[in-house]
């Protein structure tokens, strides 16, 4: 099917932002974007590129868009043929934040997903893949900040790997090490301390990716 030229500005707009952070702009953000008068307008424009093919929404999930085959983007002549261009995207739960500083108490309860195209992130996934919004300033070293998602993979830590980590019942992200054959969680900023388990060291994901929202 053939979009208009809106249609295709809204789709181009989509892509971008899905390229750029792996998560696909609110409605209110298309609505800003593009200077519609109301929410509504920005999805009608949804709904009219879900009925051409060019994307997938899930009810009563605000970013939950998918990409899936590339429509013609020509104009209104009907020349053309839809593309193939079908997405990787997976809808990663996010389980609510995690201390980049100090170690705090667990409390993990789930608070909505996160859409990724992996393919476009450079993410290979072969276990429970699982997100985590960062509250801290630990590890900016490593190039992630307050308020970023982590994307976590559960499977067994390397040396040299950041860790979402439960130690002595608290959790934090830090990077997994050993000295003297002990593991030790490390710090990516000199103002916090590096942390060694007295009783209990548990990895609960190992960081294969990134999203930091725009």
């Amino acid at each position: 099917m053939v979009l208009t030229e809106r249609q295709r500005a809204v789709l181009s707009y989509l892509e971008q932002r899905q390229r750029q952070s792996g998560v696909m702009p609110s409605t209110r953000e298309l609505q800003q974007h593009f200077g519609f008068s109301s929410q509504t307008a920005a999805v009608n424009h949804l709904r009219a590129l879900e009925r051409k093919g060019a994307i997938k929404r899930q009810a009563g999930k605000a970013r939950a868009v998918r990409l899936t085959a590339k429509p013609t983007r020509g104009g209104g002549n009907g020349s053309g043929a839809p593309g193939s261009n079908t997405r990787s995207v997976m809808d990663i739960p996010v389980f609510g934040e995690i201390p980049a500083g100090m170690s705090s108490p667990v409390d993990q309860e789930k608070d909505g997903c996160v859409s990724m195209d992996l393919q476009s992130a450079g993410i290979n996934t072969h276990g429970r893949t699982f997100a985590l919004r960062v509250r801290g300033d630990s590890m900016t070293g490593a190039h992630i900040l307050d308020g970023d998602l982590v994307i976590l993979e559960n499977r067994p830590a390397r040396r040299g790997d950041i860790v979402a980590a439960l130690i002595d019942g608290e959790t934090t992200l830090k990077r997994y090490t050993t000295e003297a054959g002990r593991p030790i969680l490390k710090a990516e900023n000199p103002s916090f301390p590096n942390l060694q388990p007295t009783r209990e060291l548990a990895i609960q994901g190992v960081m294969i990716g990134l999203v930091r929202p725009v």
